[in-house]
């Protein structure tokens, strides 16, 4: 089969499946992607509870309108496996999540726990080569009583940079996320972070949600800038914490919460943002998976399209 007829016949089936989709459930239909659109929508591998083999489930993420897949690294699965199952769908792998980084973290105080994680490091900078990807995701060291927050910086640097020069020999990004590890507490600190390793290869990987409990994404992101690589996509509700407690302010669906999402696209517009967001949140079939997309879309919305 000639490219264009694949690509004509993958972009058909998709259009069946999110009508199937739309059909069964009520869900509005994600729009069908296109081509000059700013934001391209990936998921988690994690996330998809349908489907028993990688190209089950790639066919059923292909079905509600995402352009991507995730994958954990090291993780259990074939690097063939899911290169077929990319060529079968259409789908890429934009990056890859490292698995380690909170059990092995780059600041801990055991020197072989660290050499366990910059070789896991090693092999997801090497994974997401092998599948196209460009980034992998990093949480770069975690902070509590037994690891200070001045060794934390100073160690993960020094470990992290290690590995700096293979991700710009293989031209994959490393991307340190906003995670809840006691570290890098403010944007302006994240920033001096990153530009301290002198890589053009070292970057932000955004997640909007996880920066509400303390924060403001859309000043996160006009601090952040050109560092952004890419986005993680969750929510927020700072009205859940308060009732309820601290984890319940996860409990809203995208769109439902304090995020902000007109202000993020007015942040993302000013830096000229163009790339991928992952969605990161409770997952399963397609209904919901379709729901998910659908919600990414209107929260993306007022985006200004590329002229």
């Amino acid at each position: 089969m000639h490219e264009i007829d694949r690509r004509r016949f993958i972009a058909s089936g998709t259009a069946l499946g999110i009508a199937g989709v739309a059909m069964a459930t009520g869900i509005a239909v994600p729009p069908v992607r296109s081509e000059d659109k700013r934001i391209r929508k990936s998921l988690k591998f994690g996330m998809i509870g349908e489907g028993e083999t990688i190209l089950e489930k790639f066919e059923v993420v292909n079905a509600c309108a995402f352009d991507g897949i995730e994958m954990d690294s090291p993780g259990n699965w074939d690097a063939s496996e899911v290169r077929d199952a990319m060529l079968a769908t259409g789908l890429v792998v934009p990056g890859v999540v490292l698995s380690t980084h909170w059990s092995k973290p780059f600041n801990h105080p055991d020197k072989q726990v660290r050499e366990d994680a910059k070789a896991a490091l090693e092999q997801a900078l090497n994974d997401c080569k092998s599948l196209g990807g460009s980034s992998v995701l990093v949480v770069p060291a975690v902070v509590n009583e037994s690891m200070p927050y001045e060794e934390a910086y100073a160690r993960s640097k020094h470990e992290i940079g290690e590995l700096v020069p293979l991700a710009e020999q293989l031209g994959i990004d490393i991307a340190f996320e906003n995670v809840w590890n006691n570290f890098l507490l403010s944007p302006i600190e994240a920033a001096r972070y990153v530009d301290e390793f002198k890589s053009q290869r070292v970057g932000w990987y955004f997640d909007i949600g996880n920066v509400v409990n303390y924060g403001y994404p859309d000043q996160w992101i006009e601090t952040l800038g050109e560092r952004i690589k890419k986005l993680d996509v969750k929510d927020f509700s700072r009205q859940k914490r308060n009732d309820e407690g601290l984890w319940k302010g996860f409990g809203v669906k995208i769109g439902e919460g304090d995020a902000g999402w007109e202000r993020v696209c007015a942040a993302l517009d000013d830096i000229r943002y163009t790339g991928w967001a992952s969605a990161e949140v409770g997952g399963g079939g397609r209904e919901r998976l379709a729901e998910i997309a659908n919600r990414m879309d209107r929260v993306f919305s007022t985006l200004k399209r590329r002229p």
